[in-house]
């Protein structure tokens, strides 16, 4: 998490405002099921979640596959480096918006427009730097007010909702908003794989341009609107104040 302190679950908070987090997180859960799908393609190693890929390190290592087992331990790496990138663009104790969260999202897009470049070229940097991406995505979304929103991954998902489920077969009441939440995440992911792997079929590689270009364009526009939010928030406070009462 790209914090430095653990933030309190603020359930009044994400009650009132799920339903406006919900279409970013989906977006975001989207995307990176549609890159790993497409660089799935190009190297046998997940980009978007790291369980998958220490797993593939340790059957390289056993197997001695030397190569695939340097190109698996650069996209570790790679996620690695992103999560810390985010740590130093984002770097706050609370998730608040902020014009950062355009920085990284922008970021990200030209991480991935590199990662499309040298896939093009067969590089096995290219899955480093997708995984760079979504390493960096991840931690910028991490956790909202004490909840836990991950949006390269769905393993935690499907987890949480099991539980809910299990809560519910017992008879136990279970929060009907963050149900709904975990099933978009879910189908997100799982539908931007899907979208992946067929254009990945169709056009190779070249198909994670459509991610990189809606990532920096959704950046610059969040960037553009808080700059627009900051502007209108220093002229109102600029205004002088009047009194009710007249000067003597």
């Amino acid at each position: 998490m790209p914090y430095s302190h653990p933030q309190p679950l603020d359930t009044a908070t994400i009650y009132r405002d799920w339903k406006h987090i919900l279409p970013g997180a989906m977006a975001l859960s989207a995307t990176a099921g549609f890159v790993n799908s497409v660089v799935l393609g190009f190297f046998d190693t997940p980009v978007s979640h790291m369980s998958g890929a220490v797993s593939r390190l340790g059957l390289s290592i056993a197997e001695r596959h030397s190569a695939n087992a340097f190109g698996t331990l650069l996209v570790i790496l790679g996620f690695l480096i992103g999560a810390i990138m985010a740590g130093v663009f984002v770097g706050a104790t609370k998730l608040v918006p902020s014009r950062r969260y355009g920085v990284v999202m922008m970021v990200e897009g030209v991480l991935l427009l590199i990662a499309t470049w040298l896939l093009r070229g067969n590089f096995i940097a290219g899955p480093m730097l997708a995984a760079t991406a979504c390493g960096l995505q991840n931690a910028m979304s991490s956790s909202y007010c004490g909840l836990m929103i991950r949006t390269t991954h769905v393993s935690g998902v499907v987890t949480d909702l099991g539980v809910m489920l299990g809560h519910w077969l017992r008879h136990r009441r279970i929060v009907a908003w963050k149900l709904k939440f975990l099933i978009g995440l879910l189908l997100s992911f799982g539908g931007g794989g899907f979208c992946g792997a067929f254009l990945d079929m169709i056009y190779g590689p070249i198909c994670l341009l459509l991610a990189a270009i809606s990532c920096f364009a959704a950046g610059a526009v969040f960037f553009a609107f808080m700059q627009h939010q900051n502007y209108l928030d220093e002229d109102e406070n600029a205004l002088p104040r009047t009194s009710i009462f007249p000067d003597d």
